[in-house]
This record gives structure tokens, sequence and C-alpha cells, in this order.
């Protein structure tokens, strides 16, 4: 009896849900030195899932993905005007892209 490996499943979104799951671009210094390696940073809806990012990028952008790196950043406890207040979490997907593959955020 051998063992096979799954296929992987190809995840199809609409335009819409698209929209929904990347919200914007993260553009800070580390993101735009990992922007030069191929690799883009967005901020992405906290359910969303990695091949749901990569079918989004994919659709969005008309660019190849070859990975997805995610991190739910916890929001931190802030005061202002003398009462606490929370911030909310927010989740964060660095896409690497295919060589010679590249996304123009400035033009976003």
């Amino acid at each position: 009896m051998s063992i096979r490996a799954r296929k992987p499943i190809k995840t199809v979104v609409s335009k819409a849900a698209a929209y929904d799951t990347i919200l914007r671009p993260i553009i800070t210094e580390k993101a735009t030195i990992a922007n030069e390696n191929g690799q883009v940073t967005f901020a992405v809806a906290i359910d969303a899932t990695k091949p749901q990012i990569k079918a989004a990028v994919e659709m969005l952008f008309s660019v190849k993905v070859v990975a997805v790196n995610t991190i739910v950043q916890k929001g931190k406890t802030k005061t202002f005007k003398g009462r606490l207040g929370r911030r909310s979490d927010m989740k964060k997907a660095m896409v690497t892209l295919a060589d010679g593959q590249n996304i123009d955020l400035m033009g976003v």
C-alpha cells in the first residue's frame, strides 16, 4: 500500500472577495527594503487564509505568488484623554513574488 500525496487545491476568489481580503499595502522602511527583494507586505483581513491571500494577490495584481507568510499583530492598550482603549488586532501578509515580477505600490 503506497501513500499518495494530495494535490494542492486551487483557491478561487471573486473580485469582491479579493478586495475584502487585501485591505491595504503596508509601506514602511522595512517593507520597502523587502519590496526590492521581491516581497510585498499587505494588511489583510484577520480571518484570511494563506491560499485566499495568494489567490487575491494573483487576481488583483496579475502576478505569480511563490509564498505567503502571515503574522497577527496584537493590538496595544493605549490611553486616550485619560481613558483606556485598545487598538484592534491586525494581520499582515508578506507575499513573495516569482523572479522578475513586481508590484508598484506607489501607483496604488
